[in-house]
């Protein structure tokens, strides 16, 4: 809905200026009749009204302004003013009998119109908002835009496409018209409509990239691959520094095995500054996929990823990573899990897949010391003292081993396996200690644990 901020003068027009409808009088000379008191009664009832709309006392605020209409009944910002002090107190039904008298008084004011309107859209009653707004065109064009939603809440979805064309070819193309556009043809399946519209846009304006852009997703969207690919390579030709149409083309690339352009055109999305961030990360899972099929291209996916990670949090590290931890390439994926904690440092995911992998390849001073860090941060979580109990259990010292596994005990809330998994590092500690009875107690807990499950 289009809003205004309206000009102060003309609420105080009334008495500041001298109206044609209005007798004029000098303030300043002694009235030889009660007409001054009349107009100065008017003139603070009026007043008060406004200074009460100001403070949100919209009851008071009618209150004055019936008076003012007691005195006079012939100005119609009397009754504009109470159609808005009672639309602020959602008494829609007089609002909008205020409204249309002051509508009635001036039929061409667009201030009491636009206020009108607003009763009629807070109601939902759209038939009445059509009607009002279909007068407010004539002052400002943008009030079309709200006609064609108007319409499309009717459910009258030619007359808000005429409109929305209207609009197009008058003040040229806009995304919140398309948005509209494209309701309208979602709800109506008019799918061969909705290319035929943007094949005329692309041939009106061919240089225009967002209209290919446009095009070529709705052809894929209606499974037209063949000519979505085409209009694809046509933009290419036209735009060759062109960024955003390598978002489609990869994937052509890929669907006609042409491992090489799709490598190229990845490489382009993902070093490119105008494509967001949430896109360049599907296109480097499929990147991932790509390259798990085909190792071959791996050092190109090494190489892209190490220059867009500076924007992504880490993101693309972690597709890496799980990329050669797939693999069972354990140290490479440990590595890039360690780039992306130097971009994430409070992620815990990557600190628990860190220590992980680094119990698995043996890093157990290292495991020891990250824990044992990582404990400061997250101390109420049970798998951290778990890492740290084990790399401890290594290093031969199970009596910090011990420390640790009590006090992480206590963290865990219904998980057997864990619970297992701390008795028996437990058993391992006592054992290290050659206390052979509480190292059998605690494997036996681990052992009735696991079979419970």
């Amino acid at each position: 809905m289009k809003h205004k901020t309206y000009i102060f003068f003309f609420l105080f027009g009334l008495f500041l200026v001298p109206q044609t409808n209005f007798a004029q009088i000098d303030y300043n000379k002694t009235p030889d009749d009660d007409l001054g008191e009349v107009e100065d009664n008017k003139q603070e009832y009026f007043f008060e009204a406004l200074k009460q709309k100001g403070i949100e006392n919209y009851d008071r605020a009618v209150t004055a302004l019936l008076k003012c209409i007691d005195i006079d009944d012939s100005q119609s910002v009397f009754y504009y003013e109470l159609g808005k002090n009672y639309n602020k107190l959602k008494n829609f039904g007089e609002a909008e009998d205020a409204l249309k008298k002051a509508v009635k008084m001036e039929p061409d004011n667009e201030w009491y119109l636009d206020e009108l309107y607003d009763i009629y859209a807070q109601q939902d009653d759209y038939d009445k908002a059509i009607k009002t707004v279909k007068q407010l065109v004539k002052y400002h064009p943008d009030y079309k835009e709200d006609l064609a939603t108007l319409y499309v809440k009717t459910k009258n979805y030619d007359e808000a496409l005429k409109v929305l064309d209207e609009m197009d070819a008058e003040l040229g193309l806009s995304m919140t018209r398309d948005i509209i556009r494209n309701q309208i043809y979602a709800a109506t399946g008019r799918k061969k409509e909705q290319i035929e519209n943007l094949e005329e846009r692309v041939e009106d304006n061919p240089d225009e990239e967002s209209n290919y852009l446009a095009l070529i997703y709705r052809y894929s969207e209606n499974g037209e691959k063949e000519k979505a690919f085409e209009t694809a390579k046509k933009l290419l030709e036209i735009k060759p520094n062109s960024q955003l149409v390598h978002l489609a083309l990869y994937k052509f690339y890929l669907d006609n095995e042409d491992a090489d352009k799709a490598i190229e055109s990845m490489k382009i999305v993902l070093q490119s500054s105008r494509i967001k961030p949430d896109a360049k990360m599907m296109v480097l899972a499929d990147f991932v996929k790509f390259v798990a099929a085909n190792p071959e291209y791996e050092n190109d996916l090494v190489e892209t990823t190490s220059i867009i990670t500076e924007d992504n949090n880490g993101t693309s590290y972690l597709e890496v990573a799980q990329y050669f931890l797939k693999k069972g390439e354990k140290d490479k994926a440990l590595n890039y899990y360690q780039k992306a904690l130097k971009l994430d440092s409070d992620n815990f995911g990557i600190l628990r897949n860190i220590l992980l992998l680094q119990l698995d390849l043996k890093n157990f001073e290292e495991a020891e010391s990250v824990s044992r860090e990582t404990l400061v941060k997250f101390p109420s979580q049970p798998v951290f003292y778990l890492i740290n109990g084990v790399a401890l259990n290594e290093l031969k010292k199970p009596n910090e081993a011990l420390e640790s596994l009590e006090t992480g005990l206590d963290y865990i809330i219904e998980d057997d396996q864990m619970e297992a998994d701390f008795y028996q590092q437990m058993s391992v500690a006592y054992t290290l200690l050659n206390n052979t009875v509480k190292a059998k107690t605690f494997s036996d807990k681990a052992k009735q644990l696991e079979s419970s499950n």
